[in-house]
Parts: C-alpha cells; structure tokens; sequence
C-alpha cells in the first residue's frame, strides 16, 4: 500500500514541490437509498453553487501558485462509489466553473440502497494516493444517516491511510421529519455519531444542513472553513473541534 510522505518530509521539500497543492480536498455524496431524485439533484447542485460562491471562490483562489486540489464523487452501499471529478487544480474561476458544470450535469445511477461510509472512506484514500503531495489533506463527506454496510467507519480512519488526514462531516437532517423537536433530535443524534465515529484529525468539525434544501448554505460554510486557515508556505496550528 502506498502511503504519502511523513509531515517531517514536508520539511525536506523543495520550495517547488510544495508550490503543487496547498491542499487535496475530496468531496463526498452520500446517494445511498435514503436520498430520493429530489434530494439528489439538491446536493449535486447544491455543491456546485457553493463552489462557485464568491466568497469560496475568493478563498480557494487566494494563491493560484498553490493551488487547491478538488475531487468529487458519489458513495451508497460498499460495493458503489463513483468518480464524478478527477483531481483538478483549482487555479482560475473555469476551473471552478468546470467542475460546477460537471456536478450540475450529473444523472442518478442505479445504487445499493444501503450506507457504506467506512467504504466511502477508503474509496477517498485510493483518490489520495493519486494527487500530487500536499501539506494538507481533507476529506469532506457530507450524509444521512448511519453506516450499515461494510465495515465501520472507526476501522478504516483509525488507519495508517487517513494518519494525516482531516476527515470533516456534513450532516443532512431530514427534510420529511414532522415536528420542529423530532427534527431537531434526528440532527443531534446522527451529529453525535458522525462525532463520535467518522470526523478524524486535528481540527476536524462537522456542519450541519436542516434539510436537503439546506445543503448549499451548509456546503458554502463549510467549504470556507475548510480552506480559510492555510498559510502559504506553512503548515496551520492546530484547530479544536468544532460541531456546529
């Protein structure tokens, strides 16, 4: 298994091996059986908006010399993930705009009705085997609900794979969920699992969505938080954990 380099490599870089990524920062959609054609098409648009929102755009643009490194995909059941947007260099707006376009374009694909997130999680450490190296890795995984297929995400972000890698949730309550106290008690308990069993590494968090119609101002608060603390030529002190 290949394994990227130590942070104490990173010391040992040359000034033109770090100017390749300042991060990687994949993208992940849950499209498990619990996420109707609505919803779906919510979360795929959603994303693309917030990754063109001017703040975000400002903020993932700030240095094109270090460019952010994007990826998407789709996960359900263990035995499906699906590459949506191979790594791109975010150098320009067109790159952001290429990708919005693609994940605007998207068209639901036959899945397993079940909720791998272990194996949604090793699917992002197969993708960051195959970006160029970064101070930083992220995986941002957005879901609703609990795995129950494959193995456990605390198997797979306890490995040597994710050692330096922020694994930030955004949870999706439910937008069917009648009642504002049982909504309200949905969207703790699952933020007190992907707490609990999914969010990894220092600094990590997770965001909240109130609902599939919520995603995009979730998306757009969450992307800032991701890419906000990046120093250029450095690496960040260290985060609490937050849960919003």
């Amino acid at each position: 298994m290949f394994l990227r380099p130590t942070l104490l490599a990173l010391g040992l870089m040359t000034g033109a091996a770090q100017a390749e990524c300042r991060q990687a920062l994949a993208l992940g959609m849950d499209v498990s059986g619990s996420v109707d054609g609505s919803e779906y098409r919510l979360q795929m648009d959603g994303l693309a908006a917030a990754l063109m929102a001017p703040e975000v755009q400002a903020q993932v643009l700030q240095v094109p010399s270090e460019p952010i490194w994007i990826a998407a995909y789709e996960w359900a059941g263990a035995s499906y993930q699906r590459l949506l947007v191979d790594w791109v260099a975010i150098r320009t707006v067109e790159d952001l705009q290429t990708i919005a376009e693609v994940l605007r374009g998207s068209r639901r694909q036959p899945a397993s009705t079940s909720t791998a997130i272990g194996a949604a999680m090793s699917y992002a450490a197969f993708l960051f085997e195959k970006v160029p190296f970064c101070p930083r890795y992220t995986l941002d995984l957005s879901g609703d609900g609990k795995n129950n297929d494959g193995r456990l995400p605390w198997q797979v972000n306890t490995g040597p794979e994710f050692l330096d890698v922020v694994i930030n949730g955004l949870v999706i309550g439910s937008d069917t969920t009648t009642g504002r106290d049982e909504r309200q008690m949905e969207v703790m308990e699952l933020s007190a699992y992907f707490r609990r069993s999914i969010i990894h590494g220092r600094g990590a968090f997770i965001e909240v969505a109130r609902g599939f119609e919520d995603y995009e101002r979730a998306m757009t608060r969450k992307l800032l938080r991701e890419t906000e603390r990046l120093v250029v030529g450095g690496l960040q002190p260290d985060a609490a954990v937050s849960t919003q």
